[in-house]
């Protein structure tokens, strides 16, 4: 019986070793809780549906404050918007105060508020020109007010940008901002380097799909199994075309001076539903890209660029939203029906459960190239690290059988 006892204490040890191992490090993606919809959940059944699905993190498009209160003490971080029209008034830093007290303040900690999105996609908005002279001045007034009421340490303060921003974005090291954003581009950079912010990005394979499938694999930006692409300069290779955009990203900061900052994708998504000319916007397509990208989160994945950090990503949308203007795909981005009923299903709930900055814009580039050099050796560490769990599997499997053997 001691005998026994203690083969069941060991196995039990290596077990809990293995779950550990292969749970380590594995967060849930993120959500966008989008709310232009007549028919939508209220947000506490929202809240349980995540909860449900082991949905950690959520990005909504304001500071509702039914959201706010319906998520308190829910562990579900948040990342809360200040809508585009509010900048030019939140450039005064007492103005900015005002509104930290008034949307954030109320409801933190209790409410896991993680982010404040400055604004949405103000390089490639239809008033650009008054938005971008107002965004970095805004962004420096939040960060300050959150430094007066000590919520500096936890809120970080950034601005989701559009892909469309970059003038080069293929091969990945070709990576450049377009010559018109680059000066405020660069302020909020500098920004997000010296608070130590995420550079976000909304980036969707379907849009360069869309606009010409007759030259770009279906598989490649699915992230079903394809050849991909390797990039001439640095020799990494592409299987989806999600990491190329990520990395397309870093080499345009890189070029502009900056290392070193974190990008996350703040959408990315797939429409189930689209108009005639919506080439791609189908069911299956959509599943299929959620259900790979799902994967892909579980798994820890970064970039070929950056293969140690793991990319976050939060996927557009939640829901179907009834009311968002524009073509039929932008109705029909979502994982759920209004009503919470599967718009179809990408195994959510399964698959949960299981630098500084060089002096030289010429000196960051030549930085990240030679970094991309050692990326295929460091890519084989999550290799080793799968096997090494399988080994202490195999050795647990074996020891029981070997202890079981008569003598």
């Amino acid at each position: 019986m001691a005998i026994s006892s203690r083969i069941a204490r060991i196995n039990a040890f290596l077990l809990c070793l293995i779950g550990f191992s292969a749970l380590q490090g594995v967060t849930s993606l993120g959500i966008n809780y989008g709310q232009l919809g007549n028919n939508l959940l209220e947000p506490q059944k929202v809240l349980d549906l995540l909860s449900s699905l082991k949905v950690t993190k959520a990005r909504i498009y304001d500071t509702n404050p039914q959201v706010l209160t319906a998520f308190a003490n829910s562990g579900v971080e948040l990342m809360v918007t200040i809508e585009n029209a509010m900048l030019g008034q939140l450039m005064n830093p007492q103005a900015a105060l005002q509104w930290v007290n008034a949307h954030i303040k109320p409801y933190v900690p209790a409410t896991k508020i993680t982010s404040i999105a400055v604004g949405n996609e103000v390089f490639t908005d239809d008033d650009t020109t008054v938005l971008l002279a107002n965004l970095v001045p805004a962004m420096v007034s939040i960060q300050i007010a959150l430094t007066q009421l000590g919520f500096d340490s936890y809120i970080k303060v950034s601005t989701p940008c559009s892909l469309a921003v970059l003038e080069e974005s293929y091969p990945p090291s070709a990576g450049s901002f377009k010559t018109e954003v680059a000066g405020v581009m660069s302020q909020l950079l500098q920004f997000l380097q010296t608070t130590k912010a995420p550079f976000w990005i909304n980036a969707y394979p379907y849009f360069a799909y869309k606009d010409n499938p007759n030259k770009i694999s279906l598989d490649y930006v699915l992230f079903n199994p394809n050849s991909g692409m390797i990039d001439p300069y640095t020799k990494l290779h592409y299987d989806n075309m999600l990491y190329a955009q990520v990395d397309a990203a870093i080499f345009a900061m890189a070029r502009l001076g900056f290392n070193g900052i974190e990008v996350k994708v703040s959408e990315t998504g797939w429409p189930s539903k689209g108009d005639a000319n919506e080439i791609g916007a189908t069911l299956q397509n959509a599943a299929i890209y959620n259900r790979n990208l799902l994967r892909r989160q579980l798994a820890n994945e970064g970039t070929p660029l950056r293969p140690r950090m793991r990319l976050e990503v939060y996927v557009f949308a939640l829901f179907n939203e009834d009311m968002k203007p524009g073509p039929t795909s932008e109705r029909n981005y979502g994982l759920f029906q209004p009503d919470g009923t599967m718009a179809y299903n990408v195994g959510l709930s399964a698959l949960s459960t299981t630098s500084t900055t060089s002096s030289t814009s010429t000196a960051s580039i030549s930085d990240l190239t030679s970094s991309a050099t050692k990326v295929k050796k460091q890519s084989t560490t999550r290799d080793f690290h799968q096997s090494w769990v399988s080994c202490i599997f195999f050795c647990v499997v074996t020891f029981q059988v070997y202890m079981r053997r008569p003598f």
